[in-house]
């Protein structure tokens, strides 16, 4: 797929939703809220999806990051976040999705450079920087999903930029 794929679909363009639009409108109230039978809050869900960027952008710029031992070291323990820790988590979220589609523009020879393993389970996958960029496609676009489904089930979907509500 082109590059042009790679960075729109990580800025929510074509079939993915905007990450940013699923999360700019909602108060830190609703973001932090739960629905019955899932087990994160929208803020909870957008820490992690801050948390695997973060850990990915370690492992391109050639560091090592510790590898969690359980997946819920990549939740935070609380579901809630007060208003200035969701405006944080919403910023940090938009200023690293601008630093991944920036990197899905490197040059042929970059987005082949292969990035280092931090746990053995890397190994079980492609590695080049090509790739780290198509799985942070994959995992966003995941629980963007979940983002827009818990939404949904209280009743504040579409969020105000739009968005498709079949």
């Amino acid at each position: 797929m082109s590059v042009r794929a790679l960075t729109e679909l990580l800025r929510g363009k074509g079939a993915h939703a905007d990450p940013i639009g699923c999360v700019e409108d909602i108060s830190a109230e609703l973001a932090g809220r739960h629905v019955a039978g899932f087990p994160h809050s929208i803020a909870q869900l957008v820490f992690h999806i801050n948390y695997w960027m973060e850990y990915e952008l370690l492992r391109i710029r050639g560091q090592r990051p510790k590898y969690p031992e359980h997946s819920a070291d990549s939740f935070p323990a609380s579901p809630s976040a007060d208003e200035g820790e969701w405006d944080r988590l919403r910023s940090h979220m938009k200023e690293l999705l601008a630093e991944f589609a920036g990197l899905a523009k490197s040059s042929c020879a970059e987005l082949d450079r292969q990035i280092e393993t931090a746990h053995d389970g890397d190994q079980k996958i492609a590695g080049t920087l090509e790739a780290v960029l198509w799985q942070m496609v994959a995992h966003n676009s995941y629980h963007l999903g979940q983002i827009a489904m818990i939404r949904r089930m209280m009743g504040a979907w579409p969020p105000r930029g739009g968005g498709d509500s079949w």
